[in-house]
């Protein structure tokens, strides 16, 4: 069985998503307590290092592999410095966690490695990381490929979300990336991946599922949420009287308050994903925001997927998250790659 390191594991769904693809993920790297937390808790056959990535010695890692080699090495490091929500001109001091690939690389020697983000990665200002991240690689015997923008609604993820690919190959060329899957894989709709759920009222919750509860919403909100369409609605259709002051006659920020669409897919999660204020995430039927239950769902994570933390801590770890079938639907192609390098 091919073997992976997850570094920046986050709550575990980049390893959630390789196991499903077959591999037999070693360790895991992240310094959010309760992030940890929650990977332990859905994956206690991983040795988890709950610190900074860059207090772990490779070798620790290395340890741990014995006499096996590592097939896979991830970095899915922190998205923030690269989006295009992060105003700044100059990237922060996280823009440079990427580079920590070097360093492990150089120990564990992995066949292949992967790594994920934002589209902003390719941006201008961010242009001296990514060289430096490729000459570094270079010097220690990997080739880097260009990087490639996907949607992860093209690979069976319920969700419009656009993300960045980089596969790194030792000695050889990596492999195409794909920017859609092969045509077996379905498109998925929220009513494909919450449309089992129950129906609920706000401040009401589902017994058998912790997380499947709806927030109590303000009595002016569910006014508003009463004259939004059902199935796709928009703050367009609110009538003057409940219309918020700050977006009367502008066209910002249309998705607050709006609803999603029951047959496409959600738009993209962020760590706001339960809140109608921050985006279309309200339910397509019924008068609340999703729920985190719903919210994992649409993040393609297991249905028996536990979390730890409180309501706006869940809420973060799901919205960070990489969708787990993204990563499953990606596994051949990381298997390829390894078998290229002479894994």
């Amino acid at each position: 069985m091919l073997t992976a390191v997850d570094i920046y594991s986050g709550c575990g769904a980049v390893s959630a998503g390789l196991k499903k693809g077959g591999f037999r993920v070693v360790a895991a790297i992240d310094n959010d307590p309760i992030a940890c937390t929650t990977y332990r808790l859905n994956h206690p056959d991983v040795e988890m290092f709950e610190r900074d990535v860059r207090l772990v010695k490779p070798e620790e890692i290395k340890k741990l592999l014995g006499r096996k080699k590592l097939g896979l090495l991830v970095l899915c490091a922190p998205c923030q410095p690269y989006s295009s929500q992060n105003r700044k001109k100059r990237l922060d001091a996280r823009a440079k966690l990427i580079l920590q690939a070097v360093r492990f690389a150089k120990v564990l020697k992995p066949r292949a490695i992967f790594f994920e983000n934002v589209p902003g990665i390719t941006s201008k200002r961010a242009a001296h990381i990514l060289e430096e991240l490729r000459n570094g690689l270079n010097a220690a015997g990997y080739r880097l490929s260009d990087p490639v923008n996907l949607d992860a609604a093209s690979f069976g993820v319920p969700q419009r979300r656009r993300r960045c690919i980089l596969v790194a190959t030792y000695k050889t060329d990596p492999p195409p990336i794909p920017e859609t899957a092969s045509k077996r894989v379905k498109r998925r709709t929220v009513r494909d991946a919450i449309g089992w759920l129950p129906s609920l009222q706000s401040g009401k919750a589902w017994l058998r599922d912790p997380l499947h509860f709806a927030r109590q919403h303000s009595p002016i909100a569910l006014e508003r949420l009463a004259h939004i369409p059902k199935n796709g609605g928009s703050r367009s259709a609110l009538p003057r009287k409940l219309r918020l002051g700050c977006h009367d006659g502008r066209r910002g920020h249309e998705d607050v308050y709006g609803r999603m669409h029951w047959n496409k897919a959600a738009p993209t999660l962020t760590t706001g994903c339960t809140d109608i204020t921050k985006g279309r995430y309200a339910h397509p039927r019924d008068d609340r925001g999703i729920t985190l239950r719903e919210a994992a769902c649409l993040q393609t994570f297991p249905r028996k997927y536990r979390f730890s933390g409180n309501t706006f801590e869940m809420a973060r770890q799901i919205g960070n998250a990489v969708p787990v079938q993204l990563v499953r639907a990606l596994a051949p192609m990381l298997a390829t790659a390894i078998r290229k390098s002479g894994g």
